[in-house]
């Protein structure tokens, strides 16, 4: 199935989708790719407010703004989604889970790609409105949407049954 449609379904059915792709078997590139397509939208997102913020205050050109943006989510952040991923699993296995490291790091990727749009949406509330209220609820919502997916995903990779 396309990207766009699992995503779609993973709102629903989390457990599911992640089902589904553990069953094509490990696919390390196909991981990789799900990461560094959701750390480039997630950066994308960012670009509006960044933009707004080199309006108010252009001691910092947009250019240093993207640059650093740039190296943090293209760069750093995969890194660290990468530890984030195998701590997941170390404290998964040491609860009894029989995931594999590989099906931690998809569930990790899967859910921030799932969660990729909130974090467009986020960008845009960041841009307009930047402080108050609605972007907390938003920002509270990403995370909400990240967590829910990645503990599904988990819950379903770590079970005997998930294979991978």
């Amino acid at each position: 199935m396309a990207v766009t449609t699992e995503i779609l379904r993973s709102y629903r059915a989390p457990r599911d989708v992640l089902r589904r792709q553990l069953r094509g078997g490990v696919r390390e590139d196909r991981a990789l790719v799900y990461l560094y397509l959701a750390c480039l939208i997630i950066l994308a997102s960012r670009l509006p407010a960044l933009a707004r913020q080199a309006f108010l205050d252009p001691a910092v050109p947009l250019e240093a703004r993207i640059g650093g943006a740039l190296l943090a989510w293209l760069f750093f952040m995969p890194l660290v989604f990468y530890a984030l991923a195998a701590g997941s699993r170390l404290v998964a296995g040491m609860l009894g889970g029989q995931g594999s490291w590989y099906s931690a790091r998809l569930a990790l990727f899967w859910a921030l790609l799932a969660s990729s749009p909130l974090w467009l949406l986020l960008g845009l509330v960041d841009a307009f409105i930047a402080t108050g209220p609605t972007r907390k609820v938003v920002g509270a919502l990403c995370a909400l949407a990240l967590v829910v997916f990645w503990v599904a995903g988990l819950r379903e990779t770590e079970t005997a049954s998930a294979g991978a």
